[in-house]
């Protein structure tokens, strides 16, 4: 057997095939939704992962503002953020930032699950939330997808 012949490949940015997907969030919960989502950005699914390299898909998320969240969390969860000013510390209520940006709490859920250094800030832009069923990437011709198939 000729043990050359087994090497295993590294994926790089040249020869990473990225494609575009479309998630529906309605009636999805919010955890759930999210890991997966994040194990797709990542690209954990593919063959030929490669943890230092962005070799994920890009990711669209409609209807954002149709999430669901187990339990009080909608009253008991709570979003912080800071408005740069001193004193400017600010923390709202998961029913509260769904009613102004339902998109925030997909994507700060997701932003969790990224690595924490430049790759996860790379694998953050490759996903796209949207409140409504419209979204600005039909140029991309994303394939619709249910995460319920992924594992």
């Amino acid at each position: 057997m000729d043990t050359l012949s087994y090497k295993t490949i590294s994926a790089n940015k040249s020869t990473v095939d990225k494609h575009w997907l479309l998630v529906d969030a309605e009636g999805q919960t919010l955890g759930r939704l999210a890991s997966k989502v994040a194990k797709i950005l990542r690209g954990k699914y593919k063959t030929n992962f490669t943890p230092h390299v962005d070799c994920g898909d890009n990711v669209i998320v409609i209807n954002a503002e149709k999430i669901n969240m187990t339990g009080n969390k909608w009253e008991d969860k709570e979003y912080q953020r800071y408005t740069g000013y001193p004193g400017g510390q600010r923390s709202a209520s998961a029913l509260e930032v769904l009613e102004k940006h339902p998109e925030r709490i997909i994507e700060a859920s997701v932003k969790g699950m990224l690595p924490k250094n430049k790759l996860g800030a790379d694998l953050f832009r490759n996903l796209k939330v949207y409140a409504g069923a419209e979204h600005g990437q039909e140029a991309q011709k994303p394939k619709a997808i249910n995460l319920n198939d992924y594992k």
